[in-house]
């Protein structure tokens, strides 16, 4: 069964990553899945796609992650225009727990409590409120808000160059 439904669940993903891209940052008209880079940072890899219209950079779609939230992985795809602000963010995948955590999706858009977009994270990266930051963490899942914001500011020094400085991270073309 795996043989066969294999080739198409990669399709799905594949389109699944391509609607992130278009949810995340301004509209382009070039293909930013075959501009993609990929750079090492903290034991797994950042993806960033390019999006460019009349051939100028509009924005720059970051599939990043995190394995700090209360149920493991989490992965984002972070849109950010060329000045490095926030446009928009779209949740591939979590295991956190439903009504509480899973909230992601909405409470850290422009009509959720937690917006982050239009925020620029500076070299301290975005934070919630209870750790001195001015971002609200979701109601009772204060552990899924800080790895969602781990994610957020993990792809932010990614875009600025400094996805692992310790480990003096390489930045390969895929």
């Amino acid at each position: 069964v795996n043989s066969l439904t294999s080739g198409l669940i990669e399709k799905v993903k594949i389109e699944k990553q391509v609607q992130a891209i278009r949810a995340v940052v301004p509209a382009f008209d070039n293909d930013p899945m075959t501009e993609k880079q990929i750079v090492k940072a903290d034991g797994g890899e950042l993806e960033f796609y390019p999006a460019k219209a009349n051939g100028q950079l509009v924005g720059t779609a970051i599939k990043t992650f995190t394995n700090n939230g209360f149920g493991g992985l989490i992965e984002l795809m972070v849109g950010f225009t060329p000045d490095g602000s926030i446009y928009n963010y779209s949740v591939l995948s979590h295991k956190e727990t439903p009504g509480l955590g899973s909230k992601m999706d909405v409470w850290f858009t422009p009509n959720g409590k937690g917006n982050i977009t239009g925020k620029t994270p500076g070299t301290q990266g975005l934070k919630v409120s209870k750790d001195g930051g001015d971002v609200d963490a979701i109601t009772a899942a204060t552990i899924s808000s800080r790895a969602f914001l781990d994610a957020v500011n993990r792809a932010a020094a990614g875009l600025a160059g400094n996805a692992d400085a310790a480990s003096g991270a390489t930045q390969q073309t895929k």
